[in-house]
């Protein structure tokens, strides 16, 4: 792969340590001989806007999978691949582990590294048939029943076509990086990342399909609420929307990719994701 030579480091604020852990970092790319052009906390102005302007080549993340989440929603459009360290509980997306990371991020400079591209979908808001608005999406689109606790009524078209109707709490349309997270909370499959498929996963259905379904390469799918009280969604656990009824969500593969720095092999995926599921790291007193 390319040598990598200028860099940008991004942590979380609010994980302790982390920005410790991150000078660390800077210091030892800089001793290997790189340039740190960009450092700071995820949301931090200065480093969004050279994200924007492509002013490194490679994004060092440190936190858990919800910073790697807003990294991935930054540097998708700039086309800057990322890699990360875990200071989290999961880590699904994180590459190194805190005892890592001195070995291997210096592989990057010498294009000792994989690229790993991972699909994302762009959830489009429609009432009446006129656009109001779309997201770019690295996990699941999540469509709900807001405050009141009862379920909704929804329908599901897969290309125009009509595929189920739903009662259920609600509906998610996850990327195979996202059916790892709530779908899989959720009952759904779980999909290996270099998928370009669409899951389809109901939230405590009543009386109505509760298998999860995966869709063919490059299928669109329309969820559409029918409901007398609130109904939400949500891109990626962010602020919810609220919907009205007849309102639908369209969800497609967007034309945007996210693409991650891996030094494991292929199958550290599957050896990864057997610990998690042997153990819950985020229960108490689990190693």
């Amino acid at each position: 792969m390319k040598a990598l030579n200028r860099f940008g480091i991004a942590y979380n604020p609010q994980v302790k340590d982390a920005e410790n852990i991150a000078g660390r970092v800077s210091q030892l790319l800089e001793e290997e001989g790189a340039q740190v052009i960009a450092y700071g906390g995820i949301q931090e102005k200065t480093l969004r806007s050279k994200i924007k302007e492509r002013k490194f080549e490679a994004l060092v993340v440190l936190g858990g999978d919800g910073t790697m989440l807003r990294a991935s929603h930054l540097c998708a459009p700039a086309e800057i691949p990322i890699t990360g360290i875990n200071l989290g509980s999961f880590g699904f997306l994180m590459e190194l582990q805190t005892d890592e990371w001195q070995e291997y991020l210096p592989k990057m400079m010498g294009g000792d590294y994989r690229i790993e591209t991972r699909m994302l979908l762009k959830a489009e808001h429609l009432r009446d048939g006129v656009s109001r608005g779309s997201w770019l999406v690295v996990n699941e689109v999540v469509v709900c029943r807001g405050q009141h606790v009862r379920p909704i009524r929804m329908e599901a078209d897969v290309d125009g076509f009509h595929m189920a109707s739903y009662v259920a709490d609600g509906l998610i349309a996850s990327t195979p990086t996202g059916s790892t997270a709530y779908a899989l909370a959720a009952g759904g499959a779980i999909l290996p990342p270099d998928l370009r498929n669409i899951i389809i996963v109901p939230i405590a259905p009543h009386l109505s399909p509760d298998q999860s379904i995966i869709l063919s390469e490059g299928s669109c799918v329309t969820m559409r609420v029918h409901t007398t009280h609130q109904a939400v969604f949500s891109v990626d656990g962010h602020i919810p929307v609220i919907m009205e009824n007849e309102d639908l969500v369209r969800v497609s593969s967007s034309d945007l990719n996210s693409s991650y720095i891996r030094f494991h092999d292929p199958g550290y995926f599957y050896r990864n994701l057997n610990r998690f599921l042997e153990q819950n790291p985020s229960l108490p007193n689990s190693r």
